[in-house]
C-alpha cells in the first residue's frame, strides 16, 4: 500500500470519528477535512493515477455528502442567477 493510501485511509478514520462526536462540531471539522482531503486526494491521483483518484474521491463525497449538496446548490444559484421576485 502507497503512503498515499495510508493517508488517505487515516484521513477517512478520522472522519469516521468526527462523525461520532457532538453536532456541533460536524461542519468545522467538515470544513478542515475538506482542506486536508484535497492535498490527500492529489497526492493519491499522484502516486496511484486517476481511477484509483477517483475511487477515494467518491468515497471522499460519500462521507462529506452535506457540504456537498450545499456546494451543488451555491454551483447552481450561481449558474441560474437571483430568483425572480413578484
Amino acid at each position: 500500500m502507497t503512503s498515499s493510501l495510508i493517508l488517505a485511509s487515516l484521513w477517512a478514520v478520522a472522519a469516521s470519528l468526527v462523525a461520532l462526536g457532538p453536532h456541533r462540531w460536524h461542519w468545522p471539522a467538515a470544513y478542515a477535512l475538506i482542506a486536508v482531503g484535497i492535498p490527500v486526494l492529489g497526492y493519491v491521483t499522484l502516486q496511484n493515477g486517476p481511477v484509483i483518484g477517483f475511487m477515494v474521491l467518491a468515497g471522499g463525497v460519500s462521507i462529506l455528502r452535506w457540504p456537498m449538496r450545499f456546494l451543488g446548490r451555491w454551483m447552481v444559484r450561481q449558474v441560474r442567477g437571483p430568483a425572480p421576485k413578484g
